[in-house]
């Protein structure tokens, strides 16, 4: 896995550091898995900016999957992240 870095959308403010995988990235979009690095609550949706190991970015949403966890005290759940677009 690579190791790239979650900000919000809206000022640039710093999430959290991200263990990721991207799977698909093509002209109309791209997504992949993430884990945080250490233990955080973070929503689901957009509003969301991924900066990957290369520091190329992307706008993209998230979505926790539930049933997919890293286990451990406390968990550390998977996130799937999706954007459109490139990355720039």
């Amino acid at each position: 896995m690579s190791v790239g870095k979650l900000y919000r959308a809206r000022g640039g403010e710093f999430v959290a550091t991200v263990n990721y995988k991207l799977y698909d990235e093509s002209a109309t979009g791209w997504w992949g898995e993430f884990t945080l690095t250490e233990y955080m609550r973070i929503s689901d949706g957009d509003g969301y900016m991924i900066e990957l190991e290369d520091e190329r970015k992307g706008k993209c949403s998230l979505k926790k999957k539930v049933n997919k966890a890293v286990s451990g005290v406390p968990p550390l759940y998977y996130y799937r992240f999706r954007g459109s677009g490139s990355f720039k």
